[in-house]
């Protein structure tokens, strides 16, 4: 993860002028189909970058490494871009983030770790310091389910 965020940098450097950075804990999965015996406990790393709020919108990137669904470890590196919602006063209020991340990945049984593209749409509800982000999955195939996804987002740093 770290050659992964230094090559990134690397390659944009308009990172280095990000407005926030965030750490990321991926955590629990629910998985609609309750029958079949998925891993729903899905640890992992990652980061989201928040640039400077261009109009309504604000644009990230995004990466994380997790336990996925099988117990396998998957990856994935992505940007997209959101929008905020102020349900409370002030800068520090309580919020809901809404918006769409495209991401190149890998899993183990999905295309057997080969890199591939996806795009999911995700809501955040939080604070400035702290959020919980969750994501809707689709079945993308007959041994996959559908899901929801969640992580715990946390600032770490505001440039």
């Amino acid at each position: 993860m770290r050659i992964t965020i230094i090559l990134l940098i690397l390659l944009f450097p308009g990172l280095l002028l990000a407005d926030q950075l965030h750490a990321i804990i991926n955590g629990v999965a629910y998985h609609f189909d309750r029958s079949r015996n998925f891993n729903e406990q899905n640890w992992g790393y990652g980061f989201e970058y928040n640039f400077e709020q261009r109009g309504k919108w604000t644009p990230l990137l995004t990466g994380s490494s997790f336990k996925d669904s099988r117990n396998h470890t998957s990856n994935y590196l992505g940007g997209g871009i959101k929008t905020r919602y102020m349900l409370g006063s002030g800068d520090t209020g309580l919020h809901i983030d809404v918006g769409v991340v495209a991401f190149l990945m890998t899993r183990k049984d999905y295309k057997n770790n080969r890199p591939f593209l996806g795009a999911l749409p995700f809501i955040s509800v939080g604070n400035e310091y702290v959020a919980i982000n969750a994501t809707y999955i689709p079945k993308i195939s007959p041994k996959h389910a559908r899901l929801l996804f969640f992580q715990l987002m946390i600032k770490i740093a505001e440039f």
